[in-house]
């Protein structure tokens, strides 16, 4: 189950359009549908590109599932979300992007957000020569008990 993304109506688009605009970034028809569903309701949430694709099979602006990936990709590289690397095969993007930790529910495949208190990350190593830590995530795996 994934965070249901906002309805589409005239306030919703207008906060999305919003949101581009804090980034610079063209309010594209395809931009401003996919912003309205992420952030219209001012809520933030963890989709994956195909939840967010299918989301807009109930719009009136049909959006290519590789054009939900590219929108995606520019909305990270716009400081509008984050990317969480779940495991090799699959991604999160997160509109909430300050430091905060996650819990990854296997049995539902769902990301949620985690509390940081408690969390205490005491010492990384160092990076290697030439590098510097960029961000450090923390997924927390889940399962329910047997």
């Amino acid at each position: 189950m994934y965070d249901a993304l906002a309805p589409m109506t005239p306030e919703t688009l207008d906060r999305g359009v919003a949101w581009l605009a804090r980034a610079g970034l063209r309010p594209t028809r395809q931009r401003q549908t996919l912003a309205a569903l992420l952030v219209g309701d001012g809520h933030d949430r963890h989709v994956t590109a195909e939840s967010l694709f299918a989301a807009t099979l109930d719009t009136a602006e049909k959006v290519s599932l590789a054009t939900v990936y590219n929108t995606l990709r520019a909305f990270c590289d716009a400081g509008l979300m984050q990317e969480v690397t779940v495991d090799g095969a699959r991604s999160y993007f997160d509109t909430r992007i300050d430091d905060h930790p996650h819990f990854f529910w296997e049995d539902t495949a769902e990301l949620t957000d985690a509390p940081a208190e408690g969390l205490k990350i005491v010492s990384l190593p160092n990076a290697p020569d030439g590098t510097e830590v960029s961000r450090v995530d923390v997924v927390i795996r889940l399962r329910r008990k047997a």
